[in-house]
């Protein structure tokens, strides 16, 4: 299933939002719309509203997927104490030293696999593989080199940039193991990352998504064809 939502008067919702099939964080001070992440999610997984280095942008300075999460060196003690305090104990928390610290942007992973900036750091990259449990690869997408705001993906399937090309979209599918399309968000945007969401058996846009972009949202991440429950247990076993 996928729903509709904005934060305050953006649409751009993966902006302040980072979700995963064991918790999802949020960013404080949303209006009654974003409150539908806690209403459709809080009995299933840890909803945790939170800042980060002191800012609302949490799911574009972060990354993360069930096994753990990685944050900006900027993120302050209480930030991290309070983040830690909320998910379960198997999920390792780290801050790590990169330059380019929007790691949200610059990383989109899965449970599996995680595809990086080219210019990330070697430490960074050992610390995303360690921390997330994931095989990386340096890529780009559609000839962009923030791979976290123009790809989105989950243990089903994934969506990049509208102007991927046939061949990249091969190449990105053959490895992440998952089926890809090239789509849009939010009435025609391409920054896939800003105005989408999902984990294995939810997905969230932004409310100027259309019935169109929204089916095949549903479609390529295989929404539609269970239960929220049975996607759930599914993603955790």
């Amino acid at each position: 299933m996928a729903f509709r939502s904005q934060f305050q008067n953006s649409c751009e919702i993966g902006v302040f939002t980072r979700l995963t099939n064991k918790y999802c964080l949020l960013a404080e001070g949303g209006t009654s719309s974003y409150k539908i992440f806690e209403n459709e999610l809080s009995g299933h997984i840890p909803v945790v509203y939170t800042s980060i280095a002191g800012c609302r942008i949490v799911g574009r300075l972060c990354v993360g997927n069930k096994n753990g999460l990685l944050l900006p060196n900027t993120t302050t003690d209480k930030e991290l104490s309070t983040i830690r305090n909320a998910l379960p104990s198997s999920i390792v928390v780290q801050r790590v030293e990169e330059r380019l610290s929007a790691l949200g942007n610059c990383i989109s992973c899965n449970d599996h696999c995680a595809i990086i900036h080219p210019d990330i750091d070697k430490e960074t990259e050992e610390a995303i593989s360690d921390v997330l449990g994931v095989e990386v690869f340096r890529q780009t997408v559609a000839g962009e080199s923030l791979v976290g705001s123009y790809a989105v993906f989950s243990n089903q399937g994934g969506m990049v940039h509208p102007k991927t090309s046939v061949e990249e979209l091969e190449e990105l599918s053959s490895l992440l193991q998952v089926p890809l399309t090239a789509g849009t968000v939010t009435r025609g945007s391409d920054v896939i990352g800003a105005g989408l969401v999902v984990n294995d058996w939810v997905a969230f846009t932004g409310n100027d998504t259309t019935a169109t972009e929204i089916a095949v949202i549903e479609s390529v991440f295989k929404l539609n064809t269970e239960s929220i429950g049975e996607k759930e247990k599914e993603s955790k076993s």
